[in-house]
This record gives C-alpha cells, structure tokens and sequence, in this order.
C-alpha cells in the first residue's frame, strides 16, 4: 500500500486507531491573514485559466503553488517547502509515496526535515475523494517528526485550487473541518489557517 490507497477516512482511522473529530468552523476562530499584493495579482490573473484548463497540474501550478510561496515568503529562511516530494516512513503500513505539498518548520531546502507542519494534497474536482490520503500523510508526517524528537500537531488540506478543506491530527486524535473554503473569496481564511502551524512555532507554549 501507499499513501494514495487510502481512499476514505475510515481506512485511516481504522488501520492506525484514531479518533475522529468532525465539526463546521472548527478553524473559525483563526485569524485570517490578506494576501500580498503579488498572490493577489497572482489570483486575479491565474484563477480564470486554471478553471478553464481543468486539470489538477494546472489548478496545482497556478493557484496552489502561489498561495504557498506567499506562505514560504512570509517565514522564509525558517519555512522550506517541498513540491511533488516521497514522505517514505513504513512502507509495510502503507505509509509511503509521494505528497504534492509539504511545509516544513525547518532552514532545510534540500531534504524534507522534522518538524513537517502541513501537507497540502491536490485534486481536480472531487475534495472527498482525497481526504483518506491526506490524512494517511498527517499519521506518516507524525511519525516521522517523532523519529527526529518533534512532537506538534500537524495541519493537512485537501484541495481543487477553487475549493479548501483541512484536518488536523493531533495525538491519535483526526480533527476534520466540515466547512468548505473558496479561493478566491476566501483566500485570507485559507491563508490564515495555512500559516497558523508556522505562527505557533514562532510563539510555543511554555
């Protein structure tokens, strides 16, 4: 098995013992973060022949990547972002292959380095059918950070460019947003959910 043959929640949950956690609004509270005047000419110029091409390389390349590197901008040298990368942990459980987008809370741009904070799985048109792999990759990221002695929460989206959905796993714990996000009237909400893993780094609790 690999990452991509996690297809529904519940094979997740059931193969790794978590729980679930499903709720609207369940990042409602974050705070939102305007995008740069670069990602919102960006948006504006990109959006319309992303939608009008319709295929996830082309939604990926340009609405996805560019909200990302407006993140990596913002925490850069102390963000590295890895595109299209393998997140190899226990190939035996399936959790191995290859993530669209990882994030990473690290000065380490030529490896994937602990602590992995989000991964952002990309689909054409169908959000649900990419939450069982996005969440197979939070389990994969948690144990790999716990391998380098990094324990965090860990932030996952699965999204059409157009639409955002996220999770988060803490502990044995899945937290799944039911509220859909939309780029791009939404973006400073997608924008501030993205960034709030870096934010708490930056802050940690004593």
């Amino acid at each position: 098995m690999a990452y991509s043959d996690f297809k529904t929640l519940n094979q997740v949950l059931t193969a790794f013992s978590l729980k679930l956690v499903n709720q609207f609004g369940l990042f409602s509270q974050v705070n939102v973060i305007e995008p740069s005047p670069k990602l919102s000419d960006q948006i504006a110029e990109n959006f319309d022949l992303a939608l009008a091409i319709d295929t996830e390389k082309a939604r990926s390349e340009l609405i996805v990547t560019p909200i990302l590197l407006d993140i990596y901008r913002r925490f850069s040298p102390n963000l590295s972002l890895f595109s299209g990368v393998a997140l190899s942990v226990d190939a035996t459980q399936g959790l191995n292959g290859e993530c669209d987008f990882i994030l990473s809370a690290s000065t380490n741009q030529l490896e994937v380095s602990a602590p992995v904070l989000t991964l952002v799985e990309a689909k054409n048109n169908d959000i649900k059918s990419g939450l069982g792999q996005c969440a197979a990759q939070l389990v994969g990221a948690q144990r790999f950070n716990e391998s380098q002695q990094k324990t965090v929460p860990i932030y996952g989206a699965v999204t059409t460019g157009a639409a955002w959905r996220f999770m988060r796993l803490q502990a044995s714990q899945l937290e799944v947003d039911l509220t859909e996000y939309f780029v791009p009237p939404q973006i400073a909400n997608v924008l501030g959910i993205l960034c709030q893993p870096f934010l708490a780094e930056e802050h940690p609790k004593p």
